[in-house]
């Protein structure tokens, strides 16, 4: 096995766990890091699937005893039911939207400078939410309606446009719309459960020929890294929003996004036209 792709995707392992609940976006990052260390096999497509699965799997690590507990207390406890239709309700509108128009979204927004936007206005609204006056209505996942889990899924809408960040719409949605900023953070952590084991489902099917046993070392090195990355993201994230904004994210954002249309204009051959 060669060791310098198995470094390679050690590499992109940590950069998708670090960024795939941050509100910076995990796909320009990748694309990005894919570039600039030259990770490009056939089987890329595949790899970032199994990636992206080591990273829920970290979310579903941590919150471990949540989820147990939700499972066991289903069928008796009213609490357990809310948060399960909750979830279902805000993995909905993305799921709907995306599955009608995944297509002509791959066709017209994965481009260098669609996703530059993206990053740019992404910032710029996390600065603009920051800035008003905000005053938490809810301060418990528990406490979600039904309303307010649609919509914080109704802003995972936007996440579809590449260079958004599923996360960021998540988390700056839900505060939006009333929750306390750690609650807007761990609903986020909890809906991107069932929204990304959905598309990791979805892409193995489409991709499963892709899948073979000669590549099993790289995916594995990836996988380890991705989860052991995101399950420090995750922890690290909610300490952060214990006693900070998203400011910094903000401005990471553009000046990512900045650097996005540079690379692009200069001819980074890893941008598609």
């Amino acid at each position: 096995m060669d060791v310098l792709l198995l470094v390679k995707a050690l590499l992109m392992g940590v950069v998708e766990g670090l960024t795939e609940f941050l509100p910076i976006s995990s796909t320009g990052h990748l694309i990005v890091a894919g570039d600039l260390i030259n990770f490009h096999t056939e089987t890329s497509t595949v790899f970032e699937v199994v990636i992206q699965l080591g990273a829920i799997l970290a979310v579903v690590w941590e919150y471990r005893t949540r989820f147990l507990g939700v499972a066991a207390n289903f069928g008796k406890e009213a609490s357990a039911q809310r948060f399960v239709v909750n979830l279902l309700l805000a993995f909905l509108p993305a799921a709907l939207i995306g599955f009608l128009f995944i297509k002509v979204i791959k066709l017209y927004l994965f481009n260098a400078v669609s996703v530059a936007l993206a990053f740019i206005v992404g910032g710029l609204v996390i600065l603009l939410v920051e800035r008003r006056e905000y005053k938490a209505q809810v301060h418990s996942v528990d406490a979600m309606t039904w309303r307010d889990a649609l919509k914080v899924g109704m802003a995972q809408v936007f996440a579809l446009i590449p260079g958004t960040s599923r996360s960021g719409a998540t988390i700056i949605g839900g505060m939006l719309f009333g929750l306390d900023r750690k609650v807007a953070t761990e609903f986020s952590f909890f809906l991107a459960v069932p929204t990304m084991f959905a598309a990791t489902i979805y892409d193995v099917y489409k991709h499963r020929e892709l899948f073979v046993l000669s590549d099993a070392p790289v995916f594995a090195v990836g996988f380890v890294a991705a989860f052991f990355s995101a399950f420090l993201a995750v922890r690290g994230l909610i300490r952060y929003v214990s006693g900070h904004n998203f400011n910094a994210f903000a401005w990471y954002r553009i000046a990512f996004g900045v650097l996005i249309l540079l690379t692009w204009q200069m001819g980074w051959v890893g941008w598609v036209a």
